[in-house]
C-alpha cells in the first residue's frame, strides 16, 4: 500500500510539473532533495546535480563523459613557466538568468569570478557565513586557501590567479562544482534587501537551465534559459522528480512516468535491460565506497583495532550480496581505473578467528559501538543498511556489538564531519576530476579534518607524500608519491576500504545525447528527447 501511494502521488506531481503540451520535457527520477542550491558549500553528488550541473558553470569544465578539461566561462587562459600564475580570459557577453525575482543589468564579469572564490575564504566576507553553520567543505579540504596567495581583477574580462606554490591539479579544481561561478550584483541585491538566505533557495546562474520552484522532497522545475551562451538548449523542461527508492525509481521508469534514472537496486538490472522501451548505459565507476573509523576515538585510536574489525569482515559476501556483480573488492582508496593505483597492495583476508585474537591482544573485549549507515542509494553503496547488517552479524562473530544509526541524508553528512562522533562511519566518493589528487587530499588531509576527513586522520609521512605530489607536473614523480601514500594508507587503516562499483544509468531510449560522466554527475546540457 505504502509503494502505491507513492507512486501515485509520483504520477499526480509529473502531470502537474507537464507544463505546456507542446513544450519538450524531459523527467529524471532523481535519489535525493538537495540541501539547497548554492554549490560552493555543497558536498553531495545529487546536491551538485541539482545546482552546479544545471544553474551554473565554471571557468573551465569538462567535456561530456571524460575528465579533458575545457573552456567555459574561461574563453582561454595562460599558466606562467613557474606554474605559479593563472591568466583567465572571461567569455564576452554571458548572460545571467533572467527570473520573477531578479534581473540582471550587466554581463558576467571579473567582479563575478572574485566574488564567487572570495567568499569561500576570506572570514570577513559577509557571504563567508551567510547560511547558520554553513561550512566551505571542499575549499578547505582541498586546501585552497593554502594555495592561494592573490586573486586580482586585471580588468573587467580578466582575472589572474596567483599561486604560493605550484599545484598540478589546480586548472581541474577549478573545473569542480564548488568553483561555480555565481551573480555579484544578485547577491549584493540580497545583501541590500536583508534576505541573504535566498540565495541559496532561489539561484541566480549562467548555465543551461534556469531555476523556476522547487516543492521541497518532491519536484524541481527548471527551464531551458534562452540567453545560454553556448545555446538554448534542445529541450524547454527539465523536471527532477525525487524519488528516494531505487525499486520506485525503476517501477516509474518502466511506467514511462521517468525518462531517466540514476542507480538502480542491483537486483531491478536485468528486468530494466530486458525492457524493449528502455536503454540502459553502464561504465566501470571512478570511486570508492568505504567506512571511516574515527581514529580519535578509543579503541579505534589502535591501528591494530582497526585492521582486526576490517579483517573480521567478510567483504566478499557483501560485495555478493549488495552489489551483485557490480561491484569489486577495493584494497586501495582509489579505483583500479585510476593512473597510480598500486596494485601491489594485498588484498584485505577474512579472518574472523585472526581478528579476535588480535582484538585480544589490544585489551579489547565486549565492544560495543555505533555503526553508520547512509540512507540512500549511491553509485559506490547501493544498500547501505544491508552493508550495515552484514557487518553487525561479522562482528557479533568476534564480540563486537554494533549498533546501527542513520539520518536523513544531508544531516547524515552533517553530523558525521563532527570530530567526537562515535562509531565507524559509512561513507563513499566518486572522483571529481580523474586526478588521484581529489581522492587522497579531499578525503584524508589534514586539512580535510571536519569537512571530508571522517576519520580525523592526520598522518605526517601520508601528507608529506600528498602534498609533495601535488608540486610537481611530472605524472611519473606524482605516480611514485601516490604509491607511497597507498602503502602508508593500508598500514595505517584509517578506513575499510570496501568496494568499487560499476555505474548503471537506465533511461528512455527517446532519450537522445545523455552521456555518462565518468565523475558520477548527471548532465542534461545537450540532452534531446525524440517526440
Amino acid at each position: 500500500m505504502k509503494l502505491m501511494k507513492t507512486m501515485m502521488a509520483a504520477t499526480a506531481m509529473v502531470a502537474l510539473a507537464a507544463g505546456a503540451a507542446e513544450a519538450k520535457q524531459l523527467v529524471y527520477c532523481s535519489e535525493a532533495s538537495p540541501a539547497h542550491f548554492d554549490p560552493g558549500p555543497l558536498t553531495g553528488g545529487n546536491d551538485f546535480d541539482a545546482s552546479s550541473q544545471t544553474i551554473y558553470n565554471r571557468l573551465v569544465e569538462f567535456v561530456p563523459g571524460t575528465t579533458e578539461v575545457a573552456p567555459a566561462l574561461a574563453e582561454s587562459w595562460e599558466i606562467s613557466d613557474d606554474g605559479l600564475e593563472y591568466t583567465f580570459h572571461l567569455r564576452p557577453g554571458v548572460k545571467f538568468h533572467t527570473t520573477s525575482y531578479f534581473t540582471p543589468s550587466r554581463d558576467l564579469n571579473a567582479d563575478d569570478v572574485i566574488f564567487s572564490f572570495e567568499r569561500q575564504y576570506k572570514e570577513d566576507n559577509p557571504w563567508n557565513q551567510y547560511l547558520e553553520g554553513m561550512t566551505w567543505d571542499y575549499f578547505q579540504g582541498m586546501d585552497m586557501p593554502k594555495y592561494i596567495k592573490s586573486l586580482e581583477k586585471v580588468d573587467d574580462l580578466t582575472v589572474k590567479l596567483t599561486l604560493t606554490e605550484p599545484n598540478a591539479p589546480m586548472l581541474a579544481n577549478l573545473a569542480m562544482d564548488f568553483a561555480s561561478i555565481v551573480s555579484k550584483e544578485y547577491a549584493d541585491k540580497l545583501e541590500a534587501d536583508g534576505n541573504m538566505a535566498a540565495f541559496s533557495t532561489q539561484p541566480i546562474g549562467t548555465g543551461p537551465f534556469q531555476f523556476v520552484d522547487y516543492q521541497l522532497d518532491t519536484v524541481i522545475r527548471y527551464q531551458a534559459f534562452a540567453d545560454y551562451w553556448d545555446g538554448k538548449q534542445p529541450i524547454d523542461d527539465l523536471v527532477f522528480a525525487i524519488t528516494t527508492d531505487a525499486s520506485v525509481r525503476a517501477q516509474r521508469l518502466l511506467a514511462g512516468e521517468c525518462d531517466i534514472m540514476p542507480y538502480p537496486a542491483p537486483a531491478d538490472i536485468e528486468t530494466l535491460k530486458a525492457d524493449e522501451n528502455l536503454n540502459v548505459m553502464e561504465q566501470e565507476g571512478l570511486n570508492i565506497g568505504y567506512i571511516s573509523y574515527n581514529v580519535t576515538e578509543k579503541p579505534f585510536d589502535n591501528p591494530e583495532v582497526r585492521k582486526a574489525l576490517t579483517m573480521a569482515i567478510d567483504k566478499q559476501a557483501i560485495i555478493d550480496a549488495v552489489y551483485q556483480g557490480a561491484g569489486q573488492d577495493a584494497k586501495n582508496l582509489i579505483p583500479p581505473t585510476m593512473w597510480s593505483y598500486n596494485d601491489a597492495i594485498p588484498a584485505d583476508v577474512y579472518d574472523p578467528e585472526k581478528a579476535k585474537q588480535m582484538l585480544e591482544e589490544a585489551g579489547v573485549t565486549d565492544l560495543t559501538t555505533d555503526l553508520w549507515a547512509i540512507p540512500v542509494s549511491r553509485p559506490y553503496n547501493p544498500n547501505g543498511q544491508r552493508v550495515a547488517e552484514l557487518i553487525q552479524s561479522d562482528w557479533a562473530k568476534v564480540g563486537v556489538t554494533a549498533n546501527i544509526v542513520t539520518y536523513e541524508w544531508t544531516e547524515y553528512r552533517e553530523r558525521g564531519k563532527q570530530k567526537d562522533r562515535k562509531g565507524p562511519f559509512m561513507i563513499g566518493w566518486t572522483g571529481d576530476n580523474g586526478d588521484p589528487d581529489n581522492f587522497f587530499a579531499t578525503l584524508f588531509s589534514c586539512s580535510a579534518i571536519g569537512v571530508s576527513n571522517y576519520s580525523s586522520w592526520c598522518n605526517d609521512d601520508f601528507e608529506t607524500a600528498i602534498q609533495d605530489a601535488k608540486k610537481t607536473a611530472d605524472q611519473d614523480e606524482r605516480a611514485a608519491l601516490y604509491t607511497k601514500a597507498q602503502e602508508i594508507f593500508k598500514q595505517e587503516e584509517p578506513a575499510i576500504t570496501l568496494a568499487h562499483s560499476r555505474v548503471f544509468m537506465p533511461m528512455n531510449k527517446k532519450v537522445q545525447n545523455y552521456k555518462m560522466s565518468p565523475l558520477g554527475s548527471h548532465i542534461f546540457k545537450g540532452v534531446d528527447i525524440a517526440e
